[in-house]
C-alpha cells in the first residue's frame, strides 16, 4: 500500500483531439487539469506533481528523468479527429511506447487514445486498441481512475465515469497545472467542458460513446473559470460539448436562461479575459427551436469576444449519405441555420446588431461577432462522385445569398471500434482519393477565397496576433480562439510577441496583414507593396519623398481609403 502524501507523480500531455475537444498548444485540455485534480483530491501534495507537454521532453531530453523516476506516470492523448497543428506535434505511437519502457515506476494511459491507435493522425485511416505496453489503461474517464489507482495505494481501479460532482471538485483543485504549460500565460487557451455524449448517433463519430449529454451546471463551469484566471489564463474555449445551444437543457431543445448564467457568470468572475469562444452547434435544433435557439445566439454574441465560430456538423449535403450514416440535418435545414446565425451573431463591434450581417465597405474592420462554420466528411457509407458535387452546390448557395462563413472543414473518416464506420472503414475514403484532391481545391478557390475576403474586408483589425514561426521569408501567427485565421506578415519578425494586423489580402485559408496602424513614415518596401495598389515604384517614391505630414500628403490612389489603418507618426520621431 502505498500513501497517496508519498507519491511523486509525472502527468505526459501528448495532446488530444476529438470532435468536441481541442487540447494540441495554444490549447490544453481538461484532461491534465482534471487529472491533477484528483490527484490533489486524493491526497497527493501539489509539489508532487509534475506536468510535461510531448513536445517539452523532445526539446529537453533531461526532463526524460521525470518518467523514468515518478511512482506514478500518466500519459494523457489521442485523436480521434484528422488534423494538421502548428503549436504542437502530437505523441506518436512510438514515443508513447518510450514512455512506458522509460517509466520504472506504475504507468497509467487515458483519454480518446482508448478508442484507438492510427499509424498517423490523418483522414481516411483505420485504427485499433492497443495498450501500447502500459501498466494500466483507463477505459472509463482516466481523472476517475487516477483517483481511484491513487486511492487503492496503486493496486488497482474501476473502469468507471466520474460525476458531475467530481468533476466540479477535480476542475477546480487542478487548475494549477497550467503554471507547468510551456504556452503559460500569454499564448494558452484553456478549453472548457460543459457536457459530454451527444442526443445524436451519427456514424462515425466517437462522442456518442460517452453516452446522452450530461451536463455540468453554469457554477461548476463558472468556479472553474475563476480558478483557471486565478492562475493567470485570459483565453478559454467552451469546446467541450456536442452543441453549446443545448447547454443546461433536456439535451436537445435549448435553455437560453443557463446559456445566459454560464456567459455572464464566466464575465464576472474573469472580466479581464481576453478570448471568449465556443465550438460546436448542432444546426437541428436551429431549425426544431428557431426562436429559443435565437435568443441563445444572441446571449452568445452578446458575452463572447468577436471572430467566434459555430461549427456545424453537416458532414454530407447529399440525402443518401445522410440516409445511411444516421446524419441528423439536411442541406436546407443547414442553410436555414447558417442564416439564422448569420442574422443573430453576424454583426460586428461598433454596430447595431439588429443590421447584422453586415460586410462590405460599409461594416465596421472588425470581424463579426460569431459566424457558422461548416464541417464536410468524406469516406462516409454511401458516397457518390454526385457528393461533391451536392456540398459544392451547397456552399455556392450560401455565398450567393449573401451570408457568412468563419471556415469550411473539409477532411476525411477516421475509423475507430464502437462506431457505424468500423465495419466499412475508410475503404470508401481510399477509393475516393482523387476525386476528393479535386474537390478540395475547387471549394478552396471558388468558396473560401471569395468569402474570406466577405468575412474580413482589406482594412480588417485583428488585434493581438500571436507571431509563430517564419516561412518563405514572411512572418506567420494567429489569434488565440477558435479556427483563428492564419496571417502572413511581410519580413521575418520576432517570435513570440503579439502585435495588431490590418489585412490587406487574401489566400484561400489564410490573410496578408500589416502591423496596425502601419507608419507611412517607417513601413519597408516589403509592407507597403503588399497593400494593394501600391507596387514597387509607388513605395519607392513613398520611401523617398518621406516624412509625411499626414497619410493625405502622400497623395496615394489605392483600392481602398489607406487612412483607415495607417498613419503618420510626427515628423522628429521618425527612422
Amino acid at each position: 500500500m502505498t500513501a497517496p502524501e508519498t507519491l511523486s507523480v509525472t502527468i505526459v500531455d501528448g495532446y488530444v483531439d476529438e470532435p468536441a475537444h481541442f487540447g494540441v498548444p495554444p490549447y490544453i485540455s481538461t484532461y491534465p487539469r482534471y487529472t491533477a485534480g484528483a490527484l490533489v483530491d486524493a491526497g497527493v501534495p501539489r509539489e508532487q506533481i509534475t506536468y510535461h507537454t510531448i513536445d517539452r521532453l523532445r526539446d529537453q531530453p533531461n526532463q526524460w528523468r521525470d518518467v523514468d523516476e515518478a511512482d506514478l506516470l500518466i500519459y494523457l492523448g489521442g485523436m480521434t479527429v484528422p488534423g494538421k497543428y502548428v503549436g504542437g506535434t502530437p505523441a506518436e505511437p512510438d514515443e508513447v511506447r518510450k514512455l512506458a519502457w522509460t517509466a520504472t515506476g506504475t504507468s497509467l494511459m487515458g483519454g480518446p487514445v482508448k478508442f484507438g491507435v492510427g499509424d498517423e493522425n490523418a483522414g481516411a485511416t483505420e485504427t485499433e486498441r492497443q495498450d501500447l505496453d502500459f501498466d494500466f489503461v483507463a477505459k472509463g474517464d482516466v481523472e476517475a481512475a487516477v483517483y481511484d489507482l491513487v486511492d487503492s495505494g496503486l493496486e488497482d481501479f474501476s473502469n468507471r465515469m466520474r460525476d458531475v460532482e467530481e468533476v466540479s471538485r477535480w476542475a477546480q483543485e487542478g487548475a494549477f497545472i497550467v503554471d507547468q504549460h510551456p504556452n503559460h500565460p500569454d499564448h494558452l487557451i484553456a478549453e472548457l467542458e460543459t457536457s459530454r455524449g451527444c442526443a445524436y448517433r451519427c456514424s462515425f463519430c466517437t462522442e456518442p460513446l460517452y453516452g446522452n449529454p450530461d451536463f455540468r451546471p453554469p457554477p461548476s463551469v463558472v468556479g472553474e473559470v475563476d480558478a483557471l484566471s486565478n492562475h493567470g489564463v485570459k483565453h478559454f474555449r467552451i469546446g467541450r460539448q456536442a452543441d453549446i445551444l443545448a447547454y443546461g437543457g433536456d439535451g436537445e431543445a435549448p435553455n437560453p436562461d443557463a446559456l445566459r448564467q454560464l456567459y455572464s457568470g464566466i464575465r464576472e468572475v474573469a472580466p479581464d479575459l481576453e478570448t471568449l469562444h465556443l465550438d460546436n452547434m448542432n444546426p437541428i435544433t436551429i431549425v426544431n427551436w428557431p426562436e429559443q435557439s435565437r435568443e441563445g445566439i444572441r446571449i452568445i454574441a452578446e458575452y463572447n469576444t468577436p471572430g467566434d465560430t459555430a461549427a456545424f456538423g453537416l458532414e454530407s449535403a447529399d440525402p443518401i449519405v445522410q440516409e445511411e450514416n444516421n446524419l441528423n440535418v439536411s442541406a436546407e435545414e443547414c442553410f436555414e441555420a447558417v442564416r439564422i446565425v448569420n442574422e443573430e451573431g453576424g454583426w460586428r463591434p461598433g454596430e447595431d446588431p439588429a443590421d447584422a450581417p453586415t460586410f462590405g465597405d460599409e461594416a465596421p474592420r472588425r470581424l463579426p461577432k460569431l459566424l457558422p462554420g461548416i464541417n464536410l466528411l468524406h469516406g462516409l457509407k454511401g458516397e457518390r462522385e454526385q457528393t461533391y458535387e451536392r456540398n459544392l452546390e451547397f456552399l455556392q448557395r450560401v455565398y450567393d445569398e449573401g451570408y457568412m462563413l468563419r471556415r469550411v472543414n473539409i477532411r476525411q473518416v477516421m475509423s475507430f471500434a464502437g462506431t457505424d464506420m468500423s465495419d466499412t472503414g475508410a475503404e470508401i475514403a481510399n477509393e475516393h482519393k482523387k476525386l476528393f484532391k479535386r474537390y478540395k481545391r475547387q471549394v478552396r478557390e471558388e468558396i473560401d477565397n471569395p468569402m474570406l475576403e466577405r468575412v474580413a474586408p482589406p482594412g480588417t483589425v485583428l488585434p493581438d496576433v500571436h507571431l509563430e514561426y517564419h516561412q518563405d521569408g514572411t512572418t506567420f501567427g494567429r489569434q488565440l480562439g477558435t479556427y483563428p485565421l492564419l496571417v502572413g506578415v511581410p519580413g521575418e519578425r520576432d517570435l513570440g510577441r503579439t502585435t495588431d494586423i490590418a489585412v490587406v489580402d487574401h489566400g484561400y485559408r489564410s490573410v496578408t496583414g500589416v502591423p496596425y496602424p502601419l507608419d507611412l513614415n517607417d513601413a519597408s518596401m516589403d509592407e507597403l507593396t503588399a497593400i494593394p495598389g501600391i507596387g514597387d515604384r509607388t513605395a519607392g517614391d513613398i520611401v523617398i519623398n518621406r516624412p509625411y505630414d499626414s497619410v493625405a500628403d502622400a497623395d496615394l490612389e489605392t483600392e481602398f481609403d489607406l487612412a483607415q489603418f495607417m498613419t503618420t507618426r510626427s515628423v522628429e520621431h521618425a527612422d
